[in-house]
C-alpha cells in the first residue's frame, strides 16, 4: 500500500544539505509539510529563502534537551528522516584516533538514537523513521572499519526497533559512495582521485547523487509494507 504523503508533516533532522535536503526537496514536490533541522543556521537560512514553504529550525541533535523541547513544540507528525551525521571514524585502524571514533559515534550514532527516543512520544503509529546509514556497514574496505561500526551498530537495530515500536514503522537507507557535503574533508584534487577509484568498483561505474537515495527514503516512507529493512542504495560497490 502506498501512503499518500500530501499535508503529512515530516521531519528531516539534518535537512539543510546532502542527502536530507534532497530528500526535502522530493518530500515537498509530494505537497507534504516539512520540517528540516540542522546545526548550520547559513545552511539553514539559504534552504529557508529558496524554499519559503519549508520550516527549517537550528537544532543541534546530540543535545538531548534541545531535541525535546523542539519535538515538544513540533507537536504530533507522521514520518522522521534522520540524516544527522559526522565526518570522523574512517582511517586504517593501525592508526585510527580513537577520539575520532568517539566523535564519530557522538555525532551520528548517538546524535540519531537520541533524535529517535525525543521524537517517538509525538509520531503517529501509522508514520514511520527512516534513518540514514552507510554502505561501510557491510562493504569490507579497508580504512572503513571504525565507519562500518557507527553504521553497522545502527542497522542492527532497525529489525529488531521494528518489532518494539510496531505498528511504527523504521528501516534504513545504507547509501553508497555519494556526492556531498561528506567528502569535503579531501581537497579538490583528492577527492576527485577518491572518486575515479570508487567509481571502477561501483557497477554502474559512477558516484551516486543524492537525489537518487533521497528516492530510495522515498520509496521507504510511502511504501507501508516495508519494516525492519536495510534498502542498499550502493550502486552495485563490490
Amino acid at each position: 500500500m502506498l501512503n499518500n504523503l500530501q499535508h503529512q508533516k515530516i521531519v528531516i533532522a539534518g535537512g539543510s544539505s546532502g542527502i536530507g535536503l534532497a530528500t526535502a526537496k522530493l518530500l515537498l514536490a509530494q505537497n507534504a509539510s516539512i520540517t528540516i533541522t540542522g546545526r548550520d543556521q547559513s545552511k539553514l537560512e539559504k534552504v529557508k529563502n529558496e524554499f519559503p514553504t519549508l520550516k527549517a529550525v537550528h537544532l543541534d541533535s546530540s543535545n538531548t534537551q534541545s531535541l525535546q523541547k523542539f519535538f515538544s513544540e513540533n507537536g504530533t507528525f507522521q514520518h522522521l528522516v534522520i540524516a544527522v551525521s559526522g565526518a570522523k571514524g574512517g582511517g586504517p585502524f593501525s592508526t585510527l584516533s580513537l577520539a575520532d571514533l568517539r566523535e564519530g559515534f557522538e555525532a551520528k550514532f548517538w546524535a540519531q538514537l537520541q533524535t529517535i527516543q525525543a521524537a517517538l512520544p509525538y509520531l503517529q503509529k501509522d508514520g514511520s523513521i527512516t534513518t540514514v546509514t552507510a554502505t561501510s556497514s557491510s562493504a569490507r574496505l579497508p580504512g572503513t572499519s571504525g565507519l562500518a561500526a557507527i553504521n553497522g551498530s545502527l542497522e542492527i537495530m532497525v529489525p529488531i526497533l521494528a518489532k518494539e515500536l510496531q505498528p511504527l514503522r523504521i528501516n534504513a537507507v545504507s547509501p553508497g559512495v555519494i556526492d556531498t557535503d561528506w567528502w569535503n574533508f579531501l581537497n579538490e584534487q583528492d577527492k576527485k582521485a577518491t572518486f575515479e577509484q570508487f567509481s571502477k568498483q561501483v557497477c554502474v561505474g559512477r558516484i551516486g547523487k543524492p537525489e537518487e537515495v533521497a528516492n530510495a527514503i522515498f520509496s521507504l516512507i510511502s511504501n507501508t509494507y516495508i519494516n525492519g529493512t536495510i534498502l542498499s542504495c550502493d550502486g552495485g560497490l563490490k
